[in-house]
């Protein structure tokens, strides 16, 4: 006969050392995005940016792919700041992590296209307070900046992500979800399922997928199996990337050749292998937390801004191009710093314990549903199941078996998504 002893509490798992390295990569990212939006589109300049920047526009003219390393980057922080953790822990670190620098940035850049004169106009103001939502695009509503559609993204595959988050994760549930998503998103291509079809992302979809293979890669082993869903996701990515680089042609109205775009896509699969296998661990530098958290509101800001500035001092005053460009680049990241200390640090403390309480309180109304409904346990809890000493205990390793790591209290940050990947680190990705 089994003895029943007291609950066993399993000793909490040590906190990973932090990414820095997926600190840099977002920076890089940002900025990547930032010069193809001040240089290889050229808005506001009196004459070509290739002209005036012809050292800077070979490389600015690809400056869109830093939104796909973000993807990236997004996939592996996402899984690897959710592991772990219940869905209502993965919906308030998504909250607290986007929307108190988002709502800045949203009226900030409305009063900038309001005060300057840089020929921008700005949205009605029923559609900025929509915008304050994040969910414009399901709305129908255009965005106050452009570069915010890649919230939309973002959101969509939280979205998609939140079914595997709310039975908790594990390195089979991951894998196969990366499946489905992709082969979904490759019959839709095929033939097509409206609206629906759309939220799948076939488009984009493969970078998050690359982005949860790497961190299974990280948190796990690599296996033949993983890298073959990257090698799959990178050459699955190819055509939406040949769309895209055509499409920036137009706005460029330059010819740039393809083979770079490729050749940018394999150094950030390479990066984020590196990321993967460890050989980034030893990159500690102290500034790269602080770079990281630049990257959410400078994405935010700087484009409609930018262009403002560019467009006014340009007709206004006679300014050195590249004192124009260096010193509105620097502006920004003093813009962002300021943005993320003053506002995404005290607000995201403020609305972190309130969003907690909501969904604990919601949670507890709805235990109270279910007693009510349980005619032999009025208004009581589920009595706690005691654990059998001689029991396995849940968690533990199985004799034969590798015990599969577990890392709790991952703080989380998105370009989208700087998300916290580990434990107190506070990554954040969405460009």
């Amino acid at each position: 006969m089994v003895q029943l002893s007291r609950p066993v509490r399993l000793p909490a798992p040590r906190r990973r050392p932090r990414l820095a390295a997926l600190d840099g990569l977002r920076l890089v990212a940002a900025l990547m995005v930032v010069l193809y939006h001040y240089v290889g589109l050229g808005h506001g300049w009196r004459i070509d940016s290739g002209a005036l920047f012809p050292h800077v526009f070979p490389f600015a003219a690809y400056g869109w792919l830093g939104v796909q390393l973000f993807f990236l980057i997004s996939g592996f922080v996402i899984c690897m700041s959710c592991w772990g953790r219940s869905l209502g822990d993965f919906f308030t670190s998504r909250v607290v992590r986007l929307y108190p620098a988002y709502w800045f940035c949203v009226l900030a850049t409305t009063a900038v296209l309001v005060l300057v004169p840089g020929g921008y106009t700005r949205l009605a103001w029923a559609d900025v307070v929509t915008n304050l939502t994040m969910v414009q695009a399901f709305l129908g509503v255009e965005p106050v900046d452009p570069v915010y559609w890649t919230l939309f993204a973002e959101l969509r595959f939280y979205l998609l992500f939140a079914i595997v988050a709310w039975g908790g994760l594990t390195y089979r549930r991951v894998l196969l979800f990366c499946c489905l998503w992709g082969s979904a998103a490759l019959a839709f291509n095929r033939f097509g399922w409206g609206s629906f079809g759309q939220f799948l992302m076939p488009e984009h979809c493969w970078y998050f997928i690359a982005g949860m293979a790497f961190y299974l890669m990280y948190r796990f082993r690599p296996t033949v199996l993983l890298w073959g869903v990257v090698a799959v996701s990178f050459a699955a990515a190819v055509p939406s990337a040949r769309l895209t680089w055509r499409a920036s042609i137009k706005n460029m109205e330059q010819w740039v050749p393809f083979w770079p775009v490729m050749a940018v896509l394999t150094v950030s699969f390479l990066m984020m292998a590196l990321v993967a296998t460890g050989r980034t661990n030893r990159i500690t530098w102290r500034w790269l937390p602080v770079a990281g958290s630049l990257t959410y509101p400078l994405y935010l800001l700087h484009q409609y801004i930018g262009w403002e500035v560019i467009t006014y001092v340009e007709n206004t005053y006679r300014v050195d191009p590249t004192v124009l460009l260096g010193g509105l680049i620097g502006a920004m990241l003093s813009a962002a710093y300021l943005v993320h200390r003053i506002v995404e640090e005290p607000l995201g403390r403020w609305l972190k314990p309130r969003v907690r309480a909501g969904i604990k309180d919601a949670a507890g109304r709805a235990e109270q549903v279910g007693a009510r409904g349980n005619p032999g346990v009025p208004g009581a809890r589920a009595a706690q199941v005691p654990v059998a000493t001689s029991a396995v205990v849940p968690g533990a390793a199985a004799p034969g078996r590798r015990r599969e790591p577990v890392v709790v209290g991952a703080s989380v940050g998105s370009p989208a998504d700087g998300t916290g990947g580990t434990a107190g680190s506070g990554h954040h990705t969405t460009p």
